[in-house]
């Protein structure tokens, strides 16, 4: 695990390039992180807060909804070798896709709204988390599950005590692996039809309204909220996974 230590010296190593940067640069499209902390602490007051808030509820929905399905999905995958060899196939084919090439084609069909976005993001967390999950599942010991169940375990107990505990690291390193593609297709699919959302505030400001400091106080509002993803994974991996940590 990082230290705190050493993330604040990162931060501090960043400031510093990106102001020297500016000092080099010397032109409105590089601001200095001074002038952008003051756009910052102004626009969150108002809009930029909003359209946090909205690419906030965009990803988080996605996540529980790639959750729910593809969780499951995985567990029986890769507790059934039957189940597995029928949809393998088609998983092989359709993982690798970038799903980022699919935004104009889910635009087209489910018009404007959240509902496009949700579902591309859904789309890249949805395979990563079947993946993981459905090969965690196989690599269970047969013995193990058979030790349970002679115990008198039925479907519900071994769901709780082994395919569940067996199957959350997976999904947090799916989750962590994805948060920051999961980000950048936001940031791809709030550029098309729809007037919210950070991807909509950073093209704004930047390739329309020419303001510079809120363009770059916009990415530091979605660099924030891919980091506060990420960050609150690792969190929920030592709340939930502290068994892994002890062994």
């Amino acid at each position: 695990m990082i230290k705190r230590r050493d993330l604040l010296i990162a931060v501090i190593v960043v400031l510093v390039i990106w102001q020297l940067a500016a000092w080099a640069v010397h032109r409105p499209i590089l601001p200095s992180p001074l002038e952008v902390g003051r756009a910052f602490a102004t626009e969150i007051r108002g809009e930029l807060l909003d359209d946090f808030m909205v690419s906030l509820w965009r990803v988080l929905a996605s996540t529980l909804l790639a959750i729910l399905l593809a969780a499951p999905a995985g567990l029986i995958l890769g507790q059934s070798q039957r189940m597995n060899n029928l949809f393998s196939p088609l998983i092989y084919l359709a993982y690798p896709i970038p799903k980022v090439v699919f935004v104009p084609v889910v635009l087209l069909f489910f018009g404007l709204g959240d509902t496009p976005k949700i579902l591309i993001i859904f789309l890249i967390l949805f395979f990563q988390i079947l993946v993981l999950v459905r090969d965690q599942a196989a690599g269970l010991r047969p013995e193990l599950i058979q030790s349970v169940r002679s115990l008198g375990a039925g479907r519900r107990a071994l769901f709780r005590f082994v395919y569940l505990p067996a199957s959350l690291p997976a999904i947090l390193t799916a989750l962590r692996q994805s948060v920051g593609t999961a980000v950048a297709v936001l940031y791809v699919a709030e550029l098309f039809a729809t007037q919210r959302g950070l991807g909509y505030y950073i093209y704004l400001n930047g390739s329309t309204l020419f303001n510079y400091p809120a363009m770059y106080a916009g990415i530091v509002a979605m660099s924030l909220l891919g980091l506060g993803l990420y960050f609150t994974v690792d969190w929920l991996e030592k709340w939930l996974c502290a068994w892994q940590r002890a062994a």
